[in-house]
């Protein structure tokens, strides 16, 4: 079972988000979105208020309900996938993940998996066991559903997982799911993740240890 405060989490498995939390793509996202959304004659502004952390399919049947979104979704992350201009390793991410046994992490991202494993590639990270796409799911963060089929494919109890996270609707998504969640400060502003369990700034306010049953204990400053 997870046990929780603000500084200390009990867990079997971490579930990661990826644009924004192991990977910096910030703003790689905010230049692909902006170039879409100028070349289809839709408000920029418009798009980018809905644009992080959820799966571009449902940010354009939101924005552009008249276009044929499946293949908008192929054009942008297509465009995503080559754009490797100030896309970069979080800081402090590769070593996290590397202290976690294999089959004890995944990652969680509302992108394609093309998308995904590229990303991944680019920051020399490896791909983990378990990758849950915008691909392999039909309901998208907020929802649960990404996060409950990780857990499913990790076999760990959702109770048993901490979700990090970037974005309020992953963060909505891992609490709908029954699982904790850090926030990291990267994407958005610490106000607007109020809703996490713990806000950091920065992977190294995130502490890993093993208790004496083999679960993780994660501490955060």
């Amino acid at each position: 079972m997870l046990e929780t405060s603000m500084t200390k989490f009990v867990c079997s498995a971490i579930l990661f988000d990826l644009d924004g939390v192991l990977i910096d793509s910030t703003r790689s996202v905010d230049r692909q979105w902006r170039a879409w959304a100028r070349e289809k004659g839709i408000e920029e502004e418009k798009v980018m208020a809905i644009a992080h952390g959820v799966r571009s399919i449902e940010v354009i049947r939101a924005v552009a309900p008249h276009l044929d979104a499946p293949s908008e979704v192929q054009w942008l992350e297509r465009h995503e996938a080559e754009d490797q201009v100030d896309v970069t390793v979080m800081p402090g991410a590769a070593q996290l993940i590397r202290a976690i046994p294999d089959g004890h992490w995944c990652v969680v991202t509302s992108g394609t998996r093309l998308l995904a494993t590229a990303r991944l590639r680019l920051g020399g990270l490896p791909i983990p066991k378990v990758l849950v796409t915008a691909d392999d799911v039909t309901n998208g963060k907020p929802h649960p559903e990404p996060y409950l089929k990780g857990a499913n494919l990790l076999r760990v109890p959702p109770t048993e997982c901490l979700v990090i996270e970037d974005a309020p609707a992953g963060i909505q998504a891992a609490h709908a799911a029954g699982m904790n969640a850090i926030a990291l400060a990267s994407t958005f502003p610490a106000s607007k993740l109020q809703e996490a369990n713990a806000i950091v700034e920065k992977f190294s306010q995130i502490h890993l240890a093993l208790d004496a049953a083999g679960k993780f204990i994660i501490s955060v400053d």
